[in-house]
């Protein structure tokens, strides 16, 4: 089959693999027929997260159609139409019962390892790093499933993949981040990043009843996006951002703050941005904490940080005391996708929102590598690529 392979920074290949074939009886193999480039995949793009290796296939968000099955697959059968989850779910452990899918006990095949790094293991991810178990991902033609039974949403009838794609990741991503927040209606909600996870962020908090919702970001196409739902917008490279906010709030700041943006944030005008990128280039850090610091000192004192963005690893002068005492509170972590995906099911099925309002670009497979530096550089007004193998 033919597949998006990482083969090291910045070089993204399709090229001929070997077809999956269940390995376990718990497994489903899919057909798949939309897949989609993340932000995260950038992460992998530009070699920033580790334990990834040459031959790795990529992608996390996917969906398609069962075509085969294991003996032990109960809930699935060939021609069923499914989302697949980036995290993979045994349904069975601890965390799984308490609804924490990200932290499955059983399904990351290298746990050993993963308990050394993280001290304690997370879930298996489709198409990421080996520390979450190297399992190949779905921007291919074919994609095995382990604990299927557990590691899939249906498709109801008659809607589009491109209203339906996004339920594995970056819309219970978004949501996820909104209810963190624990949004009341005299909140403020500013939203770092206006990219595909931060657009579902702006539409949630606003869905959930915040007072005002304000998206921050440097590119036009995007903020007007977020405009367009509802949001006030900020541009850091127009105007000082905490200023901004402090306008906004009546100098009390925003009671709520998430960061859609994550590890590679980008703010080339300001002295800790820069001295993070040379702590990044020298390995004396993994990730720019740009943003982190910004949310810590405007964020209203009692307030609350939600972090979706994705962290790899260490990071430097982040103001820990101030949000101590500040009495902030910090909720993050990967996604607890089926957590929140029959009720977001549900609110696409009644047009409260269709996610697909996202997709700029649509592209085949072989396309896909190009589609990286697209993405990458921002070409073409691009905020979100789905890829049809």
């Amino acid at each position: 089959m033919k597949a998006l392979v990482w083969h090291g920074k910045q070089d993204i290949r399709c090229d001929n693999v070997p077809d999956p074939e269940i390995e376990d009886q718990k497994d489903a193999i899919i057909k798949v027929t939309s897949c989609a480039i993340c932000g995260s995949d950038l992460h992998l793009f530009h070699n920033m997260i580790p334990a990834m290796k040459p031959g790795d296939v990529v992608g996390h968000e996917m969906m398609g159609e069962v075509v085969e099955v294991g003996s032990e697959v109960s809930k699935l059968k060939k021609g069923d139409r499914i989302v697949v989850p980036f995290t993979i779910n045994c349904d069975e452990c601890d965390q799984c019962r308490r609804g924490n899918y990200s932290l499955c006990e059983r399904s990351n095949r290298n746990g050993e390892l993963a308990d050394k790094v993280f001290g304690h293991r997370t879930a298996g991810l489709f198409g990421y790093t080996h520390l979450t178990g190297g399992y190949q991902g779905g921007q291919a033609e074919y994609l095995r499933v382990p604990f299927a039974d557990g590691t899939h949403i249906k498709v109801p009838d008659g809607i589009s993949d491109e209203q339906l794609l996004f339920l594995g990741d970056i819309f219970p991503t978004g949501w996820q981040a909104a209810v963190q927040c624990d949004i009341q209606r005299t909140d403020t909600v500013a939203i770092w990043g206006a990219g595909p996870v931060g657009q579902m962020a702006i539409r949630s908090a606003i869905i959930l009843g915040a007072k005002q919702v304000v998206a921050i970001d440097r590119l036009g196409d995007r903020l007007s996006m977020a405009a367009a739902a509802g949001a006030e917008t900020i541009n850091f490279e127009d105007e000082s951002v905490i200023d901004r906010l402090n306008d906004l709030t009546g100098g009390r700041g925003p009671d709520k703050c998430i960061d859609a943006v994550g590890m590679e944030a980008h703010a080339s005008s300001h002295m800790d941005s820069m001295m993070d990128r040379v702590k990044q280039a020298t390995m004396m850090a993994n990730d720019r904490a740009h943003v982190l610091r910004e949310m810590i000192y405007v964020c209203r004192g009692g307030g609350v940080l939600s972090i979706p963005g994705v962290y790899a690893g260490l990071m430097d002068k982040v103001p820990f005391g101030m949000a101590m005492n500040k009495g902030l509170t910090f909720r993050m972590g990967q996604t607890h996708v089926r957590r929140w995906t029959d009720d977001l099911t549900r609110r696409i099925e009644e047009g409260q929102i269709d996610p697909s309002f996202v997709i700029t670009h649509t592209a085949t497979l072989e396309e896909g590598p190009g589609m990286y530096r697209v993405f990458e550089q921002k070409q073409d007004s691009c905020i979100k690529v789905i890829l049809k193998p």
